[in-house]
């Protein structure tokens, strides 16, 4: 029997957001096939939110399409949902909530049954090392605690794509050795990875390929030893990044 050919399973296609005259995200054309972890960085304010937010329907495209999982994500938003783990940079919880409800709750909105939904908050909260704070309120938790709960979140309803806004941002060195090691793990269970993330040594150990946006623009785009080879002639991944985004030094 032949193989398959590699599933698209994220799909840009000219994808664009402006503001007036302001140009937020360029014409943008990427795919990341099924079972990638795929690293997106860039300097603050390149477009790196802004095209996470079209991915998630946030936002309404200038131009162009988003395709997950061969679904339009803003023609199809609540069925690419189903397909999707999604955690923001900052996200928000409701104060007066134990740690344990809500992430019952949100198993349970993905249509898990209650039994399903506890053992599965039982199995992350101990992966992410939460499983002490379960009983506490949102409104107490750190903002290391709230990070790894929103993946465990995302990850509840056993998602086939994560896309994650800054994951470790503001994380202590802990935290962030939690949700990477999840991050791992979820990859080798195959799982589609779209990682927004400024710290370029987190992205190197983790993402098979990695796309760099500046200005709104993808500027570089293949894997971490590639772009050493072909950008900087084998220098480290720092120097990549202040190569092809040079300009906002000027800015």
């Amino acid at each position: 029997m032949s193989r398959q050919p590699v599933r698209r399973m994220i799909e840009f296609l000219e994808l664009s957001k402006t503001y007036g005259t302001f140009r937020a995200v360029a014409p943008l054309t990427l795919m990341v096939p099924k079972g990638e972890m795929f690293g997106f960085l860039g300097p603050n304010g390149a477009g790196k939110t802004t095209t996470i937010r079209m991915m998630m329907s946030i936002l309404v495209p200038s131009g162009g399409i988003v395709r997950i999982a061969g679904l339009d994500c803003q023609r199809d938003s609540a069925e690419v949902k189903r397909h999707v783990g999604y955690l923001p940079d900052s996200p928000i919880f409701y104060d007066y909530l134990r740690g344990r409800e809500i992430l019952q709750f949100i198993g349970e909105m993905h249509g898990l049954t209650r039994a399903e939904s506890a053992l599965r908050t039982e199995r992350l909260m101990s992966e992410l090392s939460l499983d002490q704070a379960g009983e506490e309120f949102a409104v107490n938790y750190s903002m290391g605690m709230k990070k790894k709960l929103g993946l465990a979140c995302a990850l509840i309803h056993e998602p086939s794509v994560l896309i994650l806004d800054e994951p470790t941002n503001g994380l202590d060195p802990r935290a962030s050795r939690d949700v990477q090691q999840r991050l791992r793990k979820s990859a080798d269970q195959g799982t589609t990875i779209f990682l927004s993330t400024h710290i370029l040594e987190m992205a190197e150990r983790l993402c098979s390929r990695i796309g760099i946006i500046h200005h709104g623009e993808l500027v570089a785009t293949g894997s971490p030893q590639e772009l050493k080879e072909n950008v900087t002639s084998g220098g480290t991944l720092e120097e990549v990044f202040l190569a092809v985004t040079a300009e906002s030094e000027d800015a």
